[in-house]
């Protein structure tokens, strides 16, 4: 890919504003194939030049992919005059990131930051089906019937809801596991209202074949690469029910 200079800068160090780009090209700190370059304008080809800055080589990756466990409290944007966002939580990634989707500003759980939109295209569009899980904790019990209703889809009004998976984990805590391939607004709540219940804590565990890291504690994020994403759209084929709950208990 070609860049003009001071775009490659921003590109590889977002922490880097126009303001400072132009100071350290004016400064003579950009060398571009070893000699300074002052040109904010000149033309820099990822696939064959090199650039330093104060000697050291930049690095420029084209993706960028990061696992978040979102905490509850924080705004699914990419900025927010008055609110933090899940951009904000990750270092050094300005405003090149957005997050894929979006969970409810009191729920928790994993959320996708990248600067692929093709794959977020895909992650969201509705033909590609693509499964989410939840925990759900609700206010009271809710029944097998009620499970049945919420697995052949139900009438929320404006649409009625594609068929969920819906398991129970813990009945004495009234939580269970939702698995659901839409993302409208507030779905999960609005599906176990619609059964006479109310959601008290919501945690996103899984997207595809992708499952929230049990080391990765709320705030917390790690960088992974597009390759093992592609899991998110094409996982394997589960062990087998038993396994899948097990390993959803474990949430607990």
């Amino acid at each position: 890919m070609v860049f003009r200079l001071d775009r490659y800068l921003n590109e590889c160090d977002s922490t880097l504003t126009r303001k400072s780009a132009k100071a350290l090209l004016h400064g003579g700190c950009v060398a571009v194939n070893g000699k300074v370059c002052k040109d904010a304008a000149h033309k820099v080809d990822t696939e064959c030049d090199t650039v330093t800055v104060n000697g050291k080589m930049l690095s420029y990756v084209r993706f960028r992919y990061f696992v978040l466990n979102k905490p509850a409290g924080v705004l699914s944007a990419s900025r927010d005059k008055k609110t933090k966002t899940v951009v904000d939580l990750i270092d050094g990634i300005g405003d090149i990131c957005f997050p894929v989707g979006r969970l409810d500003k009191d729920t928790d759980g994993l959320l996708l930051i990248t600067n692929d939109g093709a794959l977020a295209h895909e992650l969201l569009s509705p033909k590609k089906h693509v499964d989410k899980t939840y925990i759900v904790t609700c206010a009271s019990r809710i029944s097998e019937e009620d499970c049945v209703r919420l697995q052949n889809g139900i009438d929320l009004g404006d649409f009625t809801s594609a068929p969920a998976r819906v398991r129970i984990l813990d009945n004495e805590n009234n939580i269970l596991a939702m698995t659901i391939t839409e993302g409208k607004f507030h779905q999960v709540k609005r599906m176990i209202a619609a059964v006479g219940s109310e959601v008290t804590h919501l945690t996103r565990v899984r997207i595809g074949g992708l499952w929230l890291p049990k080391d990765l504690k709320q705030g917390e994020y790690k960088e992974t690469d597009g390759g093992s994403l592609r899991a998110v759209l094409y996982p394997e084929a589960p062990d087998g029910e038993d396994d899948e709950e097990r390993f959803l208990r474990s949430y607990l």
